[in-house]
């Protein structure tokens, strides 16, 4: 009776590792498929990433080549900033005396014309 117990013990156990591998196989192929598509999940978002800069730069270009045609406010703004940059710097931007240096007086002139370019 005890060989009887122990055989029924062994089949059940036996039985138990097929399902176990049958069950493992499934999840291999499971994990391999999701590899796959990871991979190629991969390479579509490169692909995408790719294609946007690419659209961004001729976006970006576009903009820079019809901001200089236009000559956009922003031109202007740059520039008044760098007068009044080489004012702070002790440097005449009136015509009168463009260029020369202030030693450290202001300058009526140079105030009134950028006061001008500011408004």
């Amino acid at each position: 009776m005890k060989d009887q117990n122990f055989l029924d013990r062994v089949m059940e156990f036996e039985q138990s590792l097929e399902s176990i591998q049958k069950q493992f196989s499934g999840l291999k192929e499971v994990v391999a498929h999701m590899m796959e598509e990871n991979h190629s999940l991969q390479l579509e978002n490169h692909h995408l990433r790719q294609r946007l800069d690419d659209i961004l730069l001729k976006e970006k270009e576009a903009e820079e080549h019809a901001r200089k045609q236009k000559g956009t406010p922003m031109d202007i703004g740059e520039g008044y900033d760098n007068l009044a940059r080489l004012y702070q710097e002790g440097f005449h931007v009136c015509n009168v005396h463009f260029g020369g240096t202030r030693k450290g007086e202001d300058c009526l002139f140079c105030l009134s014309f950028l006061n001008k370019q500011h408004v």
